[in-house]
């Protein structure tokens, strides 16, 4: 990743290289806007600094490609069917920083997305970051864990938090996927958190094309974080229905409105 955050930092631009107001809108707006309230997360924030100091071992079964945030999921990240690890080491070690929350959050809020798909629970503080955005246009969050002991976990997180708006689908997402897509109204938002290697995510990203509309917004997490994700990336910026996309590094936006020029951002995060 080292190679590939240097190539980032000699291409990303600021709001000054963009010309098209939607875009100069987001950056300026959205992605680089000033920090909300902290006493807005604070409920949040508390529980995740809880989760960083528990002991409590749990048996994890993992679906994906092991990947998570931090430097420490880097290591070994080979798909294993069970292994026990204390909810602390997954709280510093997989859960992605709060400033990534509180994007997410303002990109809900900016366009007020009701139907939120999150591929990828974890231990579900993130998750929280999707449901409070959503909570003001009465949305609702379906969210993704492939572990039972892990989505359980985020259910305690989601009680103690007074998040009522989000539903859990414990499962392999290979097999719980298609079907809820097909049931759902139309998805304006997902953030794909889960399996990180090229042909999982391509096919979940195809599943969710089949209900999107115009203004639908897709998050995609660690596009650089191997050469499987860059080629994933790739391909989903050369997409027919994508007209726009965000490098990030650490995270890309993807946007299908159809009025807009079909164009590719590496912008400063």
């Amino acid at each position: 990743m080292i190679t590939a955050y240097l190539r980032y930092l000699s291409r990303a631009r600021d709001e000054h290289s963009l010309h098209s107001p939607f875009l100069f809108a987001l950056y300026t707006d959205v992605i680089r806007a000033k920090q909300a309230s902290k006493a807005l997360f604070a409920p949040i924030q508390a529980v995740r600094k809880e989760l960083r100091r528990s002991r409590q071992l749990i048996t994890i079964t993992d679906f994906g490609a092991g990947a998570r945030w931090g430097a420490a999921r880097k290591v070994g990240s080979k798909v294993t069917p069970a292994r026990q690890r204390t909810i602390g080491n997954i709280a510093r070690n997989s859960q992605k920083p709060s400033r990534f929350g509180r994007l997410l959050f303002r990109l809900i809020q900016r366009f007020q997305a009701k139907n939120i798909v999150d591929l990828g629970t974890s231990l579900g503080i993130t998750t929280a970051y999707l449901a409070e955005a959503t909570k003001p246009f009465g949305g609702h969050v379906l969210t993704f864990e492939g572990c039972p002991e892990t989505a359980a976990i985020a259910q305690q997180n989601f009680d103690r938090l007074g998040v009522d708006n989000v539903d859990i689908v414990v499962g392999n997402l290979d097999e719980t996927l298609t079907s809820a897509v097909v049931s759902l109204d139309p998805i304006d938002f997902v953030f794909f958190d889960a399996n990180h290697r090229y042909e999982p995510t391509i096919r979940y990203f195809e599943t969710c094309l089949t209900n999107i509309h115009n203004d639908t917004v897709f998050v995609f997490d660690d596009i650089h974080w191997s050469a499987e994700m860059e080629e994933a990336w790739a391909y989903i910026k050369a997409h027919p229905y994508v007209s726009v996309t965000v490098d990030l590094f650490w995270v890309g936006l993807v946007f299908f409105r159809q009025e807009q020029p079909k164009q590719d951002f590496i912008l400063q995060f």
